[in-house]
């Protein structure tokens, strides 16, 4: 059962950070609704949409701020504990300063459980939702690329044909194991090619030998070109927006990817980045109580709002820098995410050893 001062520090701070999300979600939506009023501003719908798709969009985006707000709800906290001499006299009923770092350290680990297992996973939903409507008014809607159990299914429309294609996997700038349907636009078929391997380095495929079938008739051809909208990149980056899927769809795709040949790294690293999340947060609250700890407590609000935004931004580049050598193969994926965590927790472990003499 809570002790009375350990329901105060729990309620007060869930409270900041409550508080402090809301804000961050305002600034959210409205930066976001400008953005989607331009984008429909041209379409023939409904006033309410973009004020709809913002509210759909807008809680995967503060959960890639929810680091942050941990970061300023321990500033906050302890800022107005220090302006209310409240501190003190916690101290008073025997409460250390690593007791309440302590305290905010489970209290953050069982929040970041929350967001990461219930709230994560509602708001990829909407993000579904969100790129599924907006898809529908896009001119890329006519792409699409999708993963099943039967390998990699591209759609394409170019020159009034739309191009169904099938292909085993996919390794390096190659389609490999492919067969291609041409379709009038009323879907009638027109031909089939079916073909070994595909170099999609550029728009325009080349396929050095090839089967193509027209009215039961087939024929081998070689040094074939073929025009798409699809290359190499155009492909991973309709597969990059990994934001949308839940925690068990991740893992879905993951075995999709790696069954077609597809690199998963960048799904390894986001699965980890979200197990690794409640840590995370509890690190940062401890190395943000730390600083709190550090300063003369007379320094002002504005002061500890530079100084969070700061921390917050060293703090996301050294993420970004780590993922990126991940995502490149450069370093192992795990050690990508955790060693960050790793170097926070290392200035954390040595600020504790000195932060309970204050």
């Amino acid at each position: 059962m809570f002790k009375t001062y350990e329901k105060y520090i729990i309620k007060s701070f869930f409270n900041r950070f409550i508080t402090i999300s809301v804000i961050f979600l305002s600034l959210v939506i409205i930066l976001s609704i400008l953005e989607e009023i331009s984008f429909f501003k041209s379409l023939d719908v409904s006033f309410l949409y973009p004020y709809f798709l913002t509210l759909l969009s807008a809680p995967i985006t503060l959960f890639e701020m929810f680091p942050f707000i941990f970061l300023l709800s321990t500033q906050f906290l302890f800022y107005d504990l220090f302006k209310k001499e409240e501190l003190n006299l916690l101290k008073s009923n025997g409460l250390s300063n690593l007791k309440i770092i302590k305290i905010l350290f489970f209290s953050s680990l069982l929040m970041g459980l929350f967001t990461v297992f219930i709230y994560y996973n509602l708001a990829s939903k909407l993000k579904f939702f969100y790129t599924d409507i907006k898809n529908n008014f896009s001119n890329d809607n006519k792409y699409l690329a999708v993963v099943t159990d039967s390998g990699l299914w591209l759609k394409d429309e170019v020159n009034d044909n739309i191009l169904i294609v099938k292909a085993t996997n996919i390794k390096e700038n190659y389609l490999n194991k492919v067969i291609i349907y041409e379709f009038s636009k009323n879907f009638n078929l027109q031909k089939t090619i079916q073909t070994d391997k595909i170099n999609i380095n550029q728009k325009r495929w080349i396929i050095k030998e090839s089967f193509i079938t027209i009215d039961n008739t087939t024929n081998k051809t070689k040094n074939l070109e073929l025009q798409t909208n699809f290359n190499k990149e155009k492909i991973n980056s309709l597969f990059s927006n990994i934001s949308t899927l839940n925690i068990l769809e991740l893992f879905d795709l993951k075995k999709d990817y790696e069954n077609l040949g597809y690199s998963s790294d960048e799904i390894i690293i986001h699965l980890l980045k979200l197990f690794s999340t409640p840590l995370f947060y509890g690190v940062l609250t401890v190395m943000s109580s730390i600083i709190m700890f550090s300063f003369r407590r007379d320094k002002s609000l504005f002061f500890h709002i530079i100084l969070g935004i700061l921390m917050s931004v060293i703090i996301y580049y050294i993420n970004f820098m780590f993922s990126s050598l991940g995502n490149s193969g450069k370093i192992p994926v795990s050690v990508s995410i955790f060693l960050p965590i790793f170097l926070i927790s290392i200035f954390a472990i040595i600020g504790l050893i000195r932060i309970n003499e204050k």
